[in-house]
Order: C-alpha cells, then structure tokens, then sequence
C-alpha cells in the first residue's frame, strides 16, 4: 500500500489551498475531516463473520477504528438484533439498506407497506434509507428505470415526512445504454429523480460503470447523501456492467481509484456520510483493518 501524507504540506500550499488551487482536496483530508472523523463500514462486507458471531464481528468493526456501521436487509430480526449490538459497542448507526421491494416494487404480493419499515426505522433511530439493489425485471429497459424513479419519488415523500432521507445505491448495470442515442438507466435516475430521492453513490460500481467518481460526485453536487467507498484491481479491463469477478474487488489503497479527490468532491457536495465496503474478499476483517488504516494514513 503507497502511503502518503497530505498533512505536511507548507503553509505556501495551505495558501494557495484557501485561494482555490487544485490543492483544495487537502482540506478534505485534515485530521477533522468529518468521513474520516465519523468513517462507517457498510456490514455486507462482514455478512458470513456476522452470521458466525455477530458480537466479535461488531467488536472488530469498533476496534478497527469505524465510528458508524451501515446494516443491510432492514427490517428483518436478525438485522434490528445488528443495530441493538452495534449499539452496545458504541457505534452509531445512521442508515441501513432495506427490503427495496417496498418502494420499487409495492404493489408486489406479500410486500410489507413502505409506511411500516419508516416506522420501524425511526424506532431504531435511522436517519437514512436506501434502495440497495434492482432485480433484473425492474432493469430492462428505460421505461423501467422511469417506473422505478417514479416509485423512489412517492417513498422519498413519505421518507421525507417520516424525517428520514431516502437514497438510491448504483451498481454498474445502470451505466449500459439502453437507448438508440446511448442514453442509460442512470441517466434516466439523475433526470426523473425529484429533489427529496437522492444518491448513495458507490465509487467502485462507478468507475466499473467506466465513470470517474470524483466527476459524478461533482455533477450530482447537492443531491448525494452518502458514499460507498471501496477500490477496483488495477487491471480490471473496463466498462463491466454485469459478472464482475470477485477478486475485482481491493482494499483502498491497493487498487486504481483515487480516494482523495473523491473524498475532496464529497464534502464540496454535502455528502452526510462515507462507508468503506468490500462486496468480496478472503479475509473480510483484515480487509476492512487495511482500509481503516489506509484513510487515516492519507
């Protein structure tokens, strides 16, 4: 892993820092910075170590240094009894991923009423929600993704009465053109998205999308509540929409994609929060200790 200070640098820097140079995204990696300050793990990262010893894994996410946990799969038991412990260990838990079919697809049989999950999530004190995934038949084809902005924006209404902000996580399918013109899913969300639904955008499903994050970032300025920070192999061939391989997936620091600019854009964006993820790796709890580690070194 290639180490860098970004906290030595002169006060020559920190001036031209201040007056608007490129070097601004040093003032994005101070000690205070608040992702690093406040930096969460999304708990998919340790799905098997979780469901093995829920406690242990939650002990080594805090002795890794993470302030804050990002579940998955609220509302189901297992996934409030993650909260209750990650609590117990002093972690904040500020968003989860939850059963998406309540907003993309509500009118589905047997599907518990989106109004039911903000309930739960204001119980459990959860100031976000996100919709982690879409199954194929909701990705198909641009009307698709205009049915599925159309449903984000009723239950951002209802998140947003709720006092909650309901989000949207991207992989790299969104990023395939689906129009004669090149036009893509993504670009369908960015357009019908109303000003309530915003973005979780996930830097690695971007760049595999064959986007720049930082720039998507940028774009979507005032519009992503939170990040999903993790690092892609540095020759993975690219764009891969579909059937990435698992050792595609890095520690940061290890792979092609830049953190500093990223986390630089994040807070020229009013990003809330930023969590590290690893959708694979062979050792799950060293991994997430190297990305800690890494982000504090920068």
């Amino acid at each position: 892993m290639k180490r860098r200070n970004f906290l030595s640098s002169s006060s020559a820097a920190t001036a031209a820092l201040l007056a608007g140079s490129p070097l601004r995204s040093l003032l994005a990696l101070e000690k205070d910075n608040t992702y690093r300050a406040n930096i969460g793990i999304q708990l998919y990262t340790l799905r098997n170590q979780i469901k093995a010893d829920l406690k242990g894994a939650i002990k080594a996410v805090a002795d890794a240094g993470y302030k804050q946990v990002e579940p998955y799969g609220f509302p189901d038991q297992n996934r409030i009894d993650i909260i209750t412990a990650s609590k117990d260990a002093g972690l904040v838990v500020n968003s989860s991923h939850f059963n998406w079919d309540s907003v993309v697809n509500p009118e589905d049989k047997g599907v518990a009423p989106f109004e039911s999950i903000l309930e739960k999530a204001k119980t459990h004190g959860l100031t976000h929600l996100v919709v982690p995934y879409l199954a194929d038949r909701n990705r198909k084809t641009l009307d698709d993704y205009k049915k599925v902005a159309e449903n984000c924006n009723k239950g951002a209404e209802l998140a947003k009465a709720a006092g909650i902000q309901l989000a949207y996580h991207n992989h790299s399918f969104e990023f395939a053109a689906k129009g004669d013109d090149g036009e893509c899913g993504y670009d369908i969300l960015m357009k019908e998205f109303s000003p309530d639904m915003k973005f979780e955008v996930d830097v690695f499903w971007i760049q595999a999308g064959g986007h720049d994050p930082a720039e998507m970032i940028k774009k979507l300025k005032g519009r992503v509540s939170q990040l999903h920070l993790k690092d892609l192999k540095k020759d993975q061939k690219l764009p891969v929409y579909e059937g990435i391989p698992q050792d595609a997936f890095e520690e940061l620091g290890d792979g092609k994609i830049p953190m500093e600019p990223i986390l630089a854009a994040a807070a020229e964006a009013g990003v809330d929060h930023c969590h590290v993820e690893q959708d694979h790796s062979p050792d799950p709890i060293a991994s997430i200790q190297k990305s800690a580690a890494y982000l504090q070194s920068l």
